[in-house]
């Protein structure tokens, strides 16, 4: 019953900093406990994002754990890069060709040389270009990464959303 508990605390938590970047981090360090198992090297967080980008077919699901790595060093919520990728190629299933442009970077117009030299460039990039200079929600992200778009953070956002939803019966021993 505990479980179930926390568990629906920490989407509450999620949910309610969904267009904060920086506190829905803050929150994630907060819950670590509710995050990792006790087994060394578990974080589950990454097997939600395999799950939900295999549940999508995406080539990005063997990267859940980059996503979730370079969000912590750049203090991202983990689910901000994956869910971009969602709007802007349908997590990674259309991209230009041998290009790892799943989030359309320079318009779909840029080549990044793997997956983890994509996640890390586009995380790093979004703090310090984004959210260090004045951009630290998805609404002010949207207004600089995707305009004229008025729909780009909200569906962002509803991707964040998908991402942190559990499954019924899921549970972490």
């Amino acid at each position: 019953m505990y479980k179930k508990w926390s568990y629906i605390l920490l989407a509450v938590a999620a949910f309610l900093s969904i267009d904060n970047p920086v506190r829905a981090q803050e929150s994630a360090e907060a819950s670590a406990s509710l995050r990792k198992n006790s087994l060394p090297g578990f974080d589950y967080r990454v097997e939600k994002l395999r799950s939900f980008l295999s549940n999508h077919n995406s080539p990005l699901a063997n990267y859940a754990e980059d996503f979730v790595e370079n969000a912590d060093a750049y203090g991202l919520d983990y689910r901000l890069v994956p869910s971009i990728s969602g709007v802007e190629s349908t997590f990674g299933k259309r991209i230009p060709s041998s290009s790892y442009n799943a989030y359309g970077w320079a318009n779909g117009n840029y080549s990044f040389k793997s997956w983890p030299d994509s996640i890390k460039i586009v995380s790093g990039t979004l703090r310090t270009k984004y959210i260090d200079k004045g951009a630290p929600t998805i609404a002010k992200i949207a207004r600089r990464y995707a305009p004229p778009s008025n729909t780009w953070g909200g569906k962002v956002e509803y991707f964040i959303g998908k991402i942190d939803v559990l499954p019924l019966g899921f549970d972490i021993i």
